[in-house]
């Protein structure tokens, strides 16, 4: 696996947590503004995780 591979994976994986958590954290019934937080962070990850695909695609075809 390249390291751009990696990179990709693991900013994936890592949208994949926090959304898992903060569904995990609404069906308990936590607090609501720890699934704020949770679902926040999740929309900045995916944010930096499709700059990161689009920037490895961009770099892999130049």
């Amino acid at each position: 696996m390249t390291f751009s591979n990696t990179l990709v994976s693991v900013a994936v994986g890592s949208v994949a947590i926090v959304l898992l958590l903060g569904l995990m954290n609404m069906l308990r019934g936590g607090s609501a503004n720890t699934s704020q937080k949770l679902m926040r962070l999740r929309v900045v990850l995916q944010f930096v995780a499709i700059i990161l695909i689009v920037i490895v695609l961009w770099w892999r075809n130049g």
